[in-house]
């Protein structure tokens, strides 16, 4: 089934891989409108958009997207026939400190999300055409040992976080309305991204900032927990995939081929970073506190510290049905997929360090009222 989008909204366009989705949807397809919809919490960060302003095809909208009603407005208003749905909380230690916002956020936002589209897409019957895409993780699948093959699309569910459980609970949602109501859906289960706008608490921009910062890099227990890492723009394209070429109904697991454990990440982030260091006189000026500066090797910093409470030890992807039904592959491997994400974060300090500098809260809250 192929399908062509016309106007889309993207819930949590101003995340890191709604924002990288926004900007390859906006380079890659010619025609129709792009309406960003998101809350600008801690981890939207409008900043991420910047110089999007000038593209005629693009606006924003700051909203929640528990506010069934407003969804409905701009589906309307702006003739959307197509929801990209990123919006999430997703970070697991966050979950298990307040596993409340993740299930209001994943689980009851999702559902407004989908009685929206239900409502003016099938009830109101404004669009004959229509797709609504919800992206997810392969965190559903629970955890895999050593030997056990990769999760695929019929793995049973087993999630073991409060925010694994939050987009299982999404996903059945989003099947549901398929199966009962009709509505058109595809769902992506990606493995772990990494790349540009990536928000600093998660493990490889941590470690890179940490780097640079001279500050500790924490590993859980013995770092041999294995995921299988994925360049955002290679999930760009996946996703880009199974909205136009994807068959309604179906789900599509998206990996990027590269099973690494954790610890293996780190010590390849630092000898980076000793690279830059050694071959850069500037960039030991400008960050004199990282190890690199006095010529001392960056893994000096790694500290392990208590293992997270239920933490999965092994992710694994077989995204053969992407590969065959849409032609899916991920183009990039994880050592150029690093050292492009490493240069990076050097060559945006600005944007992290101003994420990392002020209230953000505060921020939104007088620059962006609902």
């Amino acid at each position: 089934m192929n399908f062509e989008p016309n106007n889309l909204l993207i819930t949590g366009g101003a995340g890191f891989i709604g924002t990288n989705f926004v900007r390859h949807w906006l380079a890659r397809r010619g025609a129709g409108k792009v309406l960003v919809y998101d809350a600008l919490t801690y981890a939207g960060n409008i900043d991420n958009l910047a110089g999007l302003d000038a593209n005629s095809r693009y606006s924003f909208v700051r909203g929640d997207i528990c506010d069934e009603a407003k969804v409905r407005e701009l589906l309307t208003a702006h003739a959307i026939d197509t929801v990209v749905h990123f919006a999430a909380e997703s970070h697991v230690d966050r979950s298990i400190l307040g596993p409340d916002d993740f299930i209001r956020t994943n689980i009851v936002g999702t559902h407004a999300l989908l009685k929206a589209a239900k409502s003016v897409w099938l009830d109101a019957t404004l669009s004959r055409g229509h797709r609504f895409h919800h992206v997810s993780t392969d965190e559903v699948y629970g955890s895999l040992n050593p030997t056990d093959p990769p999760f695929h699309e019929a793995t049973p569910y087993a999630p073991n976080s409060p925010y694994s459980a939050s987009k299982a609970g999404s996903d059945h949602l989003v099947r549901a309305y398929h199966e009962t109501y009709g509505l058109n859906t595809t769902i992506t289960n990606c493995s772990n991204n990494y790349g540009p706008y990536h928000f600093p608490e998660k493990l490889i921009p941590l470690i890179i900032i940490n780097i640079l910062s001279g500050k500790p890099l924490p590993i859980y227990g013995d770092g041999l927990q294995v995921r299988d890492w994925l360049h955002v723009a290679d999930h760009c394209v996946a996703i880009e995939l199974a909205v136009t070429r994807g068959e309604s109904g179906e789900v599509y697991n998206v990996g990027g081929n590269s099973e690494t454990p954790n610890i293996e990440i780190v010590h390849r982030l630092c000898s980076l970073a000793d690279e830059h260091f050694a071959a850069d006189t500037i960039l030991r000026a400008t960050f004199p506190n990282s190890p690199g500066a006095t010529g001392r090797p960056a893994a000096e910093l790694i500290t392990h510290v208590s293992d997270r409470p239920g933490h999965d030890r092994r992710y694994a992807i077989d995204y053969r049905k992407a590969q065959l039904a849409l032609g899916y592959a991920p183009a990039r491997d994880l050592a150029a997929g690093l050292r492009t994400t490493f240069d990076w974060y050097l060559t945006n300090t600005g944007w992290w360090q101003a994420l990392l500098g002020r209230d953000y809260k505060a921020w939104v809250e007088k620059n962006y009222r609902r």
